[in-house]
């Protein structure tokens, strides 16, 4: 799903549908932060009832925080500093943002921060999912 709603995002990016394009390029980041969380809970494992309710966020850092990445991606963040400005532009993303408007460069900017396959905020997420 992560990689389904990044490939939206760009397609409606091309279409001038920044709204959209914005919103569902953070969205992706969200759905990977969850799949890594989902990856954590094994077949036929009942799940802990703080972690599951915990996952119930749309914040990245509580869900970096449950899927136990928090020190990771400040290591991450420590060592790239290409990928600490992408994690900073991409936790100005909220849920709200399906509500608002998002000009072009913000929706561009943001496709690039969680897409780029050098420094992006996908790129590190999909190492640990």
């Amino acid at each position: 799903m992560t990689r389904i709603r990044l490939r939206e995002a760009r397609a409606l990016a091309k279409l001038g549908m920044n709204d959209g394009a914005y919103y569902l390029a953070g969205y992706s980041v969200e759905c990977a932060l969850k799949a890594c969380i989902a990856k954590a809970t094994q077949r036929h494992d009942f799940p802990d009832k703080r972690k599951a309710d915990a996952s119930y966020t749309h914040s990245f850092r509580e869900l970096l925080k449950v899927a136990g990445l928090a020190k990771a991606q400040t290591e991450e963040a420590k060592r790239d500093p290409l990928f600490r400005d992408n994690w900073d532009l991409v936790q100005s993303w909220s849920e709200q943002s399906r509500y608002g408007t998002a000009h072009a460069e913000t929706a561009k900017k943001l496709i690039e921060a969680v897409g780029d396959h050098s420094h992006g905020v996908l790129r590190w997420i999909k190492l640990h999912w």
